[in-house]
C-alpha cells in the first residue's frame, strides 16, 4: 500500500521545488503533479520534481492523449526513465473533452485515441519500432535512440465503464479521479479487470481542521459536475486527523494500491504531517 500527496494546481509552481523536497523526507512513497490547461506541464513539473528529490516515485497525472503526440511523449518520458530510474509515473488519459474543444483538439473518438496513444507510447518505451495506423494516431517505423532500461508504468487516468476495461486492456494501472469512494472500489476494479500486478491508484482530497465544507465548496462542487454526482456524494479524506486517516486505510482496504491525497485548503503540508502521524 503506497501513500502519495498530489501537488495542487493552484499552488505557485516555484513553491514545487520546496514543497517536494520536504516531502522527499517523509515516509510519503508518491508526489503527483498535474497537467490541467491553463495551470501547469506536466512534464515539466515531473521533471522538476525528479530533479530536487532523490527517493520520491513522481507521478504525472495526467497528460491529455489529444494534446500529446504518442512519439514525443514516448521522448520525454524515456528521457525523465533514464535520469531517474524506477522514479516515474505516467499517467495518460481523455482530457477535459471542454478544455480539448477550446484548444482545437477534440477528437471523435477519444477512447480510440487513447487506447492507440497508451499501445504506442508503451512499445516505444520498451524500445521496439513502431508502425501503427490507427484511427487517430500515424506512426511509421518510429523508435526510440535512448529507450530506458526500466520503461515507466503507464497508468490510464479514467472513470467511464468502457475507459475502464480499456485500461485494463492496455495500461499497467488505473487513476481513479477525487471523489470516488471505499464503497465504489470493488465495482471499478471488476471493471478494469487485468493481472495482479495492474495498480489502482485513487486520487482523493484532503482537509484537516475544521470548516471542511468551506474550505472544500469550490473544488467539491467542481468535482462533482465532473463525475456527476452531487456534492455530498464527493467522498474525501477529511475531519480530524484520525478521521480522515481512516478515510485512506477503508480505500486501501477496498482495493487501492495506493492513494494520493490532494491537499485543500492552508498549510498543504502541515495537514500531510497530521495525516501521517495518524497512519
Amino acid at each position: 500500500m503506497r501513500l502519495g500527496v498530489m501537488y495542487d494546481r493552484d499552488l505557485p509552481p516555484e513553491q514545487l521545488i520546496p514543497f517536494a523536497r520536504t516531502l522527499d523526507e517523509t515516509s510519503v512513497d508518491d508526489l503527483w503533479v498535474v497537467e490541467d490547461l491553463g495551470w501547469t506541464g506536466g512534464i515539466s513539473s515531473a521533471a522538476t520534481a525528479l530533479a530536487v528529490t532523490s527517493r520520491l516515485r513522481v507521478g504525472l497525472g495526467i497528460a491529455p492523449a489529444p494534446l500529446r503526440n504518442p512519439a514525443l511523449l514516448a521522448m520525454e518520458l524515456g528521457n525523465l526513465a533514464r535520469v531517474h530510474p524506477g522514479r516515474l509515473a505516467a499517467g495518460i488519459g481523455h482530457g477535459v473533452q471542454e478544455w480539448m474543444r477550446q484548444v482545437g483538439a477534440a477528437v471523435p473518438s477519444p477512447l480510440g485515441l487513447l487506447e492507440e496513444t497508451i499501445t504506442a507510447v508503451g512499445e516505444l518505451l520498451r524500445g521496439r519500432a513502431v508502425t501503427l495506423h490507427g484511427t487517430s494516431v500515424h506512426l511509421d517505423e518510429v523508435a526510440l535512440v535512448h529507450p530506458p532500461a526500466e520503461p515507466p508504468p503507464l497508468l490510464a487516468g479514467v472513470k467511464g465503464p468502457r475507459s475502464l476495461a480499456l485500461s485494463g486492456r492496455v495500461a499497467q494501472g488505473t487513476i481513479i479521479p477525487e471523489g470516488v469512494g471505499p464503497e465504489q472500489l470493488p465495482g471499478v476494479r471488476e471493471r478494469i479487470g487485468g493481472g495482479e500486478d495492474h495498480e489502482l491508484v485513487v486520487f482523493t482530497f484532503l482537509h484537516i481542521g475544521s470548516g471542511t465544507a468551506e474550505v472544500t465548496r469550490s473544488a467539491v462542487e467542481g468535482q462533482a459536475g465532473f463525475l456527476g454526482v452531487a456534492p455530498a456524494d464527493v467522498a474525501m479524506a477529511s475531519g480530524t486527523a484520525e478521521e480522515a486517516a481512516a478515510h485512506v486505510k477503508a480505500l486501501w482496504a477496498a482495493g487501492a494500491d495506493s492513494v494520493a491525497v490532494r491537499p485543500i485548503g492552508p498549510d498543504p503540508l502541515g495537514q500531510v504531517t497530521a495525516l501521517l502521524s495518524a497512519l
